[in-house]
């Protein structure tokens, strides 16, 4: 298949060689060629160069899925891909770029800026044969002006766009160009792709390690691909650097392996989609009664680096709209579990998240309180704003007095229960309705009999009066 070729900035093509995005060109040949490959990281020496080479993704990658129909087609279009960092965006990129006999040119967001737009976008332009592919890394660095420039030349197909960010489209890239694309998301690679990825590279003597001749103790490329988090660069660098403390011929070990894995970092991004995918396991969890799988995700977040702050800020939020009135002292404790975290700081403060998460977790829940301001603000929204009656304003100074505020109110402790019998509105909607859970077992049996001291109050009043208390 031919090769896709490197652009740069003012038109001008060059030919790669199979591997990169215009690193090297392909003219070079024999062992000045693989002496060359072997200064690249071994993730990048064996990023896959064909659609067969690719791994996982097979909602993506299977024959009868729209991407593949597509590249079969010769033209998938332009493509927003995303997913978590090292599942593979940039490889298919690249991939769909052979695919269709295009030229590649790879441009990073963050280090990209309008000039070098403009001169890729012109060069593309000045060619003319639609042949060109812009993959654009972490698309969702630019901002609307550089993503709005964009625009014409997607519209004309003077060149088909892929982007690629771990960000969800919809949020961070413009309307426009989200409608002009198809969006593909990405996953972590399966424990048994990354395997394939493992030994692919060990069996290699092109581009991998075949010429080394490793042996590999039984488990290693189970638990190295475990450690891999699903990222088969991550896989490949480990990989890379067991390798490199073995001489040819050389067992790799379990015990390699522990000793490499010690200081292990797990797959989360602080900014990213992982961060509020993890979050929203985290408050799912504790919503849903199951301490184990909360203590789980906090175990993650912590692991991963997350603000002690942010998860503490998170509770208190949830104690009021999923514990709420089932638990009165839910939002207390959540509320010194923050202050905690404030004050003592990691790693102790991971003991009074763990504390204040089992503690929710099993609590009754209730989300009655949250309903009912969502009934009270939807109430506002579609009828008439009621002024406030005489009897409830405010009856300070002399002229508050003089026009009525203040008069007729009954001060509720001096009644039976404290329960008076006056209206504080002029309506009857209930906005909240207490739930069966907890405390509210009993806020239910207070508030009915609080509606019977009420109506006989009322029954006893109307016959003389024949007034409402707010009027």
């Amino acid at each position: 298949m031919d090769q896709p070729e490197q652009m740069d900035f003012f038109g001008n093509t060059k030919p790669t060689d199979a591997g990169a995005s215009g690193e090297a060109p392909a003219q070079k040949s024999g062992s000045a060629e693989k002496a060359n490959s072997r200064i690249r990281p071994l993730a990048a020496r064996m990023r896959p160069r064909t659609l067969g080479e690719l791994v996982g993704q097979r909602h993506l990658l299977g024959e009868k899925s729209l991407l593949v129909r597509l590249l079969r087609r010769g033209d998938p279009g332009n493509v927003l891909l995303y997913g978590p960092p090292g599942c593979g965006k940039t490889s298919l990129a690249e991939v769909i770029a052979r695919e269709t006999r295009c030229r590649f040119v790879r441009v990073n967001a963050v280090q990209s800026n309008v000039a070098e737009l403009r001169r890729l976008l012109d060069g593309a332009k000045r060619i003319g044969d639609g042949k060109t592919v812009l993959f654009i890394d972490e698309i969702h660095r630019f901002n609307k002006a550089q993503q709005d420039l964009l625009l014409p030349d997607v519209e004309e197909g003077h060149l088909r766009l892929i982007g690629a960010t771990t960000h969800n489209p919809g949020f961070y890239v413009i309307p426009p160009l989200v409608s002009r694309s198809q969006l593909f998301r990405l996953e972590p690679l399966a424990v048994e792709d990354l395997i394939t990825v493992i030994v692919r590279a060990l069996e290699d003597s092109e581009r991998g390690l075949g010429d080394k001749g490793l042996q590999v103790e039984e488990g290693v490329l189970h638990d190295l691909a475990l450690l891999a988090d699903g990222d088969p660069r991550k896989a490949l660098n480990a990989l890379e650097v067991l390798a490199g403390m073995k001489e040819a011929g050389e067992c790799l070990t379990i015990e390699d392996l522990k000793d490499y894995a010690h200081e292990r970092q797990i797959r989360y991004d602080a900014d990213e989609d992982e961060h509020y995918d993890t979050i929203s396991a985290f408050i799912k969890s504790i919503r849903g009664g199951d301490p184990d799988a909360a203590l789980y995700w906090l175990a993650k977040m912590l692991a991963g680096g997350e603000d002690p702050r942010f998860i503490a800020r998170r509770l208190v939020i949830l104690a009021s709209e999923d514990v709420g009135l089932a638990d009165p002292a839910a939002l207390p404790l959540a509320v010194s579990v923050f202050q905690a975290c404030e004050m003592v700081g990691l790693p102790e403060a991971e003991l009074t998240l763990a504390h204040g998460v089992t503690y929710l977790a099993t609590a009754p829940k209730s989300n009655t309180a949250y309903r009912a301001l969502a009934a009270a603000k939807k109430h506002i929204r579609e009828n008439p704003v009621q002024p406030v009656p005489l009897p409830l304003r405010d009856k300070g100074g002399s002229a508050s007095k003089r026009v009525g505020h203040g008069a007729g109110y009954k001060y509720s402790h001096d009644f039976p229960e404290a329960i008076s019998g006056q209206a504080y509105w002029e309506e009857s909607t209930v906005f909240y309705e207490s739930g069966p859970n907890g405390a509210e077992k009993e806020i239910a049996e207070r508030l009915a009999r609080w509606r019977e001291l009420r109506q006989d109050i009322r029954g006893k009043e109307s016959p003389k009066s024949g007034k409402s208390d707010c009027s």
